[in-house]
């Protein structure tokens, strides 16, 4: 990551949002975490493990799961693996994809919706903090939308990228290609976190949610 890129994230602020914020983090604590990640489970093995990690890290921290409710993929590892250890997780998938993405009916609540649209806003308001593990365009388009809520100011939630095995890093690298041309500038920052090590992301955000809204930032080496 380049010494630019990593100064903008540990240092500019977001402005205070004049709009009414919904509920502040600081108020509610990291009782649920949205996982978005692939339906599918990718080329490289170390995403599955990635995924099955996070699941039994949820599990252990007493922290819920809310996902897309699918049964495939990364989906149903993190799935699996929060229940078999004991954890609670909510699916949440609309009514079209039950058959395409093989809902997971062992789940402990699975909330079926009627559009795409009210699948996002449900998982939005079931979660307290968001992380996104290796997936396509669905995962990038929901954790992308969640960065542009958290810019304009809808929310404070903090944003993980799983960078399992550099995974993210493409991503990151057109990041700082919108910071360099100017398309990410102060008044509409920018806030997220990358991670590598699974096993630091729980820890991580359990600072960031005991930190008051627009603070400064943790600084990332620290994460």
């Amino acid at each position: 990551m380049s010494q630019g890129h990593r100064w903008y994230k540990e240092h500019m602020q977001d402005k205070p949002a004049k709009a009414e914020r919904p509920q502040e983090l600081s108020k509610r604590g990291l009782r649920n975490i949205c996982v978005y990640c692939g339906s599918g489970s990718g080329t490289d093995p170390a995403f599955a493990g990635a995924a099955g990690d996070f699941g039994r890290a949820l599990a252990e921290a007493g922290i819920g799961l809310v996902f897309g409710g699918g049964g495939r993929g990364l989906m149903g590892e993190v799935a699996r693996a929060t229940l078999q250890h004991g954890g609670h997780a909510t699916g949440i998938i609309p009514r079209f994809l039950i058959e395409a993405e093989k809902a997971f009916a062992e789940v402990n609540e699975l909330v079926v919706t009627e559009s795409m649209h009210e699948r996002k806003l449900t998982m939005f308001e079931r979660s307290d903090a968001f992380v996104a593990l290796p997936g396509g365009v669905g995962t990038l388009e929901e954790f992308v939308e969640q960065m542009t809520w958290s810019q304009i100011g809808q929310h404070d939630k903090p944003l993980v990228l799983a960078n399992v095995a550099g995974y993210w890093d493409p991503l990151v690298a057109l990041f700082e290609h919108m910071l360099r041309h100017a398309f990410i500038r102060p008044g509409l920052d920018v806030r997220y976190h990358v991670i590598d090590d699974i096993a630091d992301i729980i820890p991580a955000l359990t600072r960031l949610v005991a930190t008051e809204p627009h603070d400064a930032a943790v600084p990332l080496e620290k994460l």
